[in-house]
């Protein structure tokens, strides 16, 4: 219904303009000629050359091939704010109206220049100019966001405000260019009505100034395994599709999912967006042992701020988590944890300065709390049956890279399925332990993209890549650069304006 629409308003855009230019005394031919069209009306409105090249921007150009046309009909002499609303919102019965009508006649700069605004008219061309400044910077330049989570604490905090560098990566074309102004997916106040149109879709693109994320780099993306979404409030990815569909409710079966549940499919950029640390870029070996990451075979740099969950032995002594962050300065998050009877162990979520600080004070040696086998971590099958968020990974596996060719085999192909079908768009079928991609039989694949491999600081209350695995660059939104504001019960001066590392 949306394509037939588009359709629609297409056709009776440009058979509009053929009447119009009719008018105007130009070939009207030439109203059918995308671009070429609005290259005329600039010309003979006497508008400046850079409007009609403002156009070619993705989202905010569409804004500017509006005002483009409104200028144009106001030298037809339609200058109210009927006319000019009609024109925006049915462009395609509005134009071919005119365009045929016997009423309309072509006055050229002369009737333009007669007419004078009135003080409402000035406010709202103001306003539709904010709104195409604010979108243009909005979508190439910085984009304001706010941490959701606990997953990236202490490094960042739950009502941190960001600032999100989209120039440090290139500035994406958006895929999904109409949409509405100034929200991502769905619309103000509602958690499962689409913000966007799906009607045209654009390939993925960044404008030049491309350099690839870099290993340690706190990066804002669009979730991969968000694409297919339960649409329900408390789902998303709160509680995303695949962890439903491979739930024991369902085990697998697609058709019972749909049938009890509504079921919406984001494209790729207007999925959530998430925040973590990209801790393996393409061509890493990676793998976690005892809830350490190695990263091409030595310990990885941990962030000063990162969080664990500890064992820490307690000897008999009596634990308050809150005295223990008022004598020893610590920072440790009061959750409601408990001595175990069985160990005699507390179990605290903290940095590994505060749990030297604590290890001092208890006189014992805190190890890391290890998760059980058993954790649905990536890619969720076989090969991933005795992994988990603290032993993942088995002996190592390397993060995928543009141009590198991958050796497809029974056992590594879960790794790479969704890669090869979903990020990369291949038609892949597996018979008889044959590959077959694009109908060729192969045991081989080069990838187009490079990828990475993300974490949240707070290593065991993060949803990251352990659970949903790599991330194409396809989905990267920008870096995280500025903590701009900061609240809890209050402002949180110290963090206003501290850089992101």
């Amino acid at each position: 219904m949306g394509l037939i629409l588009f359709i629609i308003g297409i056709i009776g855009w440009h058979v509009g303009m053929y009447g119009l230019f009719k008018k105007m005394g130009v070939e009207p031919w030439k109203a059918l000629v995308p671009f070429y069209n609005t290259w005329i009306i600039v010309e003979k409105c006497k508008l400046p050359k850079f409007w009609f090249w403002l156009q070619l921007i993705p989202i905010a150009g569409q804004f500017i091939t509006i005002w483009i046309t409104i200028i144009f009909v106001m030298h037809f002499g339609k200058t109210n704010f009927i006319h000019h609303t009609l024109l925006v919102f049915v462009p395609f019965i509005y134009l071919p109206y005119i365009g045929f009508s016997n009423d309309t006649r072509w006055g050229g700069e002369e009737v333009f220049k007669r007419y004078k605004k009135p003080t409402s008219r000035e406010w709202i061309d103001a306003g539709v100019f904010a709104v195409v400044a604010a979108t243009i910077i909005r979508s190439f330049v910085f984009e304001a966001y706010v941490i959701p989570s606990e997953s990236m604490e202490k490094t960042l905090l739950v009502n941190d405000f960001l600032f999100v560098n989209k120039m440090s990566y290139g500035p994406r074309i958006p895929t999904t260019p109409l949409s509405f102004p100034f929200v991502h997916n769905t619309m103000p106040f509602s958690e499962t009505t689409p913000s966007y149109l799906k009607w045209i879709q654009i390939p993925y693109k960044r404008l030049p100034g491309y350099t690839p994320v870099k290993r340690n780099d706190v990066v804002v993306f669009n979730f991969p395994a968000g694409d297919t979404i339960i649409n329900l409030p408390g789902y998303g990815s709160k509680n995303p599709y695949y962890d439903v569909l491979r739930s024991p409710e369902f085990k697998g079966n697609r058709e019972a999912l749909f049938d009890q549940f509504p079921i919406l499919v984001h494209p790729y950029d207007k999925t959530d967006n998430y925040i973590k640390r990209c801790v393996a870029e393409g061509g890493d070996m990676i793998y976690v042992k005892e809830g350490i990451l190695y990263v091409n075979g030595a310990v990885a740099s941990w962030p000063k701020d990162a969080q664990i969950e500890y064992n820490f032995p307690t000897n008999g002594k009596s634990v308050n988590v809150d005295e223990i962050n008022e004598s020893l300065g610590c920072h440790i998050t009061n959750d409601g944890s408990e001595i175990k009877p069985d160990s005699g162990c507390i179990v605290l979520n903290t940095t590994l300065e505060d749990k030297q600080k604590l290890e001092k004070y208890l006189g014992t040696v805190a190890r890391p709390a290890l998760y059980p086998a058993g954790d649905p971590v990536f890619p969720q099958t076989e090969l991933s049956r005795n992994w988990t968020r603290d032993n993942f990974g088995g002996t190592g596996f390397r993060i995928p890279k543009k141009g590198e060719t991958l050796n497809l085999t029974s056992e590594n192909i879960a790794i790479y399925r969704r890669l090869i079908s979903v990020y990369e768009g291949n038609k892949l079928e597996e018979a008889n332990g044959k590959f077959i991609i694009n109908g060729q039989e192969t045991t081989t694949y080069t990838c187009k993209y490079n990828y990475y491999w993300m974490m949240g600081d707070n290593r065991h209350r993060s949803q990251d890549s352990r659970f949903w695995g790599f991330v194409p660059e396809t989905h990267v939104v920008g870096k995280a650069s500025l903590i701009w504001f900061s609240y809890d019960k209050g402002p949180r001066w110290k963090r206003l304006f501290k850089s992101i590392k």
